[in-house]
């Protein structure tokens, strides 16, 4: 239990390992390195642990650790579409997982990996296609493109804004900061047409020096057109240029966390009609205690 001052405040039990994590592929490869269960029943990805503006001077998402992990030796660089079928299906059968999650590195600056994502959804589905897919990506040029992902299967994206101030967007990831936030929005808007109302999600950080006000309205904004703001506090993650910033307040968050969840209510939004991804796993965020 967790306690305060003596008294319990909550039961808390651990999450077993799961069973997929024991097998590997035939040529060798643990499938927890391929993926990972998150939360209480996803499986989450990363499709391309390489990024193009990691590796671009002044690129850079300052919170950002994708790199890291692959030097760690915990994960492989690109997770094959068969790969992910292979493990989607141990995972379902073992494991009971009900949704899955694949993110990726930026693999390109014109369609940003979608058309991968399309590939490793469509190897997915053919092999579980119960499995409900989140897939999350930056806004490709063509936006037409993320028509292809609903004919695979996709059930709901993820379109990462963080920040709705483009002065803090060019601070903290001056590359994602070249696509401007009216691509942003008129992404969300393409997305909301294809995928409905409550199946597309934008990560907004809290913790980047964006006031309270703005990120109330900037998640307001997004979810008046219908895109779910995934609220979350940063995180300074180790060998990062944030490491040695500190997290938001606890206070702070909740009171951002209440009013974006009465406007997400107003707006007809919330993360019990989401599909598949983070605003369904909710681990990441608190907001899912305030609706």
């Amino acid at each position: 239990s967790i306690t305060c001052e003596g008294k319990k405040v909550m039961p808390v039990n651990f999450v077993s390992t799961p069973k997929f994590y024991s097998l590997k592929t035939k040529e060798g490869i643990p499938y927890k390195q391929i993926a990972v269960l998150h939360g209480f029943d996803v499986l989450a990805t990363t499709v391309s642990q390489r990024c193009v503006r990691w590796r671009r001077e002044g690129e850079r998402c300052h919170f950002c650790a994708i790199e890291n992990s692959l030097e760690s030796g915990s994960t492989i660089s690109m997770k094959t579409p068969e790969q992910l079928a292979e493990v989607a299906e141990a995972a379902m059968r073992l494991d009971g997982v009900k949704h899955m999650i694949m993110t990726t590195g930026t693999i390109n600056y014109v369609d940003m990996g979608v058309r991968y994502l399309v590939e490793c959804t469509r190897a997915i589905k053919a092999i579980v296609p119960d499995l409900a897919i989140q897939v999350q990506f930056e806004p490709p040029k063509e936006l037409s493109d993320m028509n292809l992902l609903k004919k695979a299967g996709t059930d709901a994206v993820g379109i990462h804004l963080e920040s709705f101030s483009q002065k803090t967007r060019k601070r903290i990831a001056p590359g994602k900061a070249e696509i401007s936030i009216e691509h942003y929005f008129e992404a969300f808007k393409y997305a909301v047409e294809i995928f409905g109302r409550n199946q597309v999600t934008t990560y907004v950080i809290v913790g980047l020096g964006d006031s309270e006000e703005s990120i109330i309205e900037g998640c307001r904004r997004v979810a008046e057109i219908g895109v779910y703001p995934f609220v979350v506090p940063l995180r300074p993650l180790m060998g990062t240029p944030l490491e040695n910033v500190q997290a938001p307040d606890p206070v702070l968050m909740e009171r951002i966390y209440q009013q974006v969840a009465i406007n997400n209510l107003k707006s007809g939004l919330n993360y019990r009609e989401s599909k598949a991804g983070c605003a369904r796993c909710g681990a990441c965020s608190g907001i899912t205690a305030f609706e």
